[in-house]
């Protein structure tokens, strides 16, 4: 009797280690990313520097289409683009957005007007396979034109250890009664 209590004990230990076994290795495949539509070209993702200076070359340019996979190719599968507003009354929200609503969204914009948005500034801190670039930037509807915008993209990264991944863009835009410091403008 006690050897088989015993023999139980150790069949349900083997069940429960092979359904956690296949069970992490299900999570691991479904935080794999999918392919992207067009696989990222390497020098965009290679360094923290170039995936940011991609991610804002791929938005800007003259009035007209942006290589939409180009841009998706920057992000992480489930990757969120947060815009936040203060409305007139000073309420603050913020809107989750894909990479494909953000690419609708934009597309109707980026059809009608010419968009250049660069960094002032990067503040760049990684450690391992995780990086935060807080990123001042300005927007113009063409190169030379004075800033109709500026703001902070707070940009979240991962290092697959292949290269790297946006897993979040997060930004504000300056108003008037919210302007900009100094510090974030070096």
């Amino acid at each position: 009797m006690n050897k088989q209590f015993r023999l139980r004990q150790i069949l349900v230990i083997i069940v429960l280690g092979l359904t956690f076994h296949s069970s992490s290795q299900g999570q691991t495949a479904q935080s794999t990313p999918a392919p992207a539509v067009t696989p990222a070209n390497p020098s965009d993702v290679d360094s923290i520097d170039h995936i940011v200076g991609a991610l804002y070359n791929v938005i800007s340019g003259p009035a007209g289409p942006r290589n939409w996979d180009r841009f998706r190719s920057l992000f992480y599968t489930g990757a969120r683009l947060i815009p936040s507003r203060r409305d007139e009354t000073g309420k603050v929200s913020a809107s989750n957005l894909t990479t494909d609503q953000y690419a609708e969204r934009a597309k109707t914009f980026f059809d009608k007007e010419g968009f250049y948005e660069a960094p002032v500034a990067n503040r760049i801190e990684a450690w391992d396979h995780i990086a935060h670039v807080w990123s001042t930037y300005e927007s113009r509807h063409a190169p030379g034109d004075k800033p109709f915008a500026r703001g902070i993209n707070s940009i979240q990264l991962l290092n697959d250890g292949s290269r790297w991944w946006i897993v979040t863009v997060y930004w504000e835009g300056e108003d008037p009664g919210h302007t900009l410091p100094d510090k974030y403008l070096k």
